[in-house]
């Protein structure tokens, strides 16, 4: 996701929960992270952020488009968003755990819930990968 986020000219990533993290708890690289990130790690801003909800709220405040990539009862296809923004917005995506996804309190809190139709017998994609799909899509790369 840091490569595919870099190579989108995204500024910041913000990461929460379990998600592996650039560096060990002593503040040392990680390797297998480096190996799949190739670098893109030292070259776009990153934070870990214990509360998910606290930093939502503060980027809405700062003006930003929450756009969650997720199924949900009241997502639309990810291929319509582009037409809801402008050029001016600040946007925000929001991607969660590939087996629960995002809770549904922060769905409420998005602006937009993106879904990417499946139209194969499986419900869902790699998390990367649909971030990757929606992120060049929405942006219109």
């Amino acid at each position: 996701m840091f490569r595919t986020a870099e190579a989108a000219g995204v500024n910041d990533i913000f990461l929460s929960g379990y998600t592996p993290l650039p560096v060990d708890r002593f503040g040392r690289k990680r390797n297998d992270f480096s190996k799949s990130a190739l670098g893109s790690e030292n070259t776009i801003k990153w934070e870990h952020k214990k509360n998910i909800s606290n930093l939502l709220m503060q980027l809405k405040e700062n003006g930003f488009t929450l756009i969650a990539i997720e199924q949900w009862k009241k997502s639309i296809n990810y291929k319509k968003v582009s037409k809801l923004l402008n050029k001016k917005n600040k946007i925000v995506f929001i991607v969660g755990n590939e087996v629960s996804g995002l809770q549904e309190s922060i769905l409420k809190k998005s602006d937009i819930v993106a879904e990417i139709p499946m139209m194969g017998k499986k419900e869902s994609l790699n998390v990367s990968v649909a971030f990757g799909i929606a992120l060049f899509r929405i942006l219109n790369i």
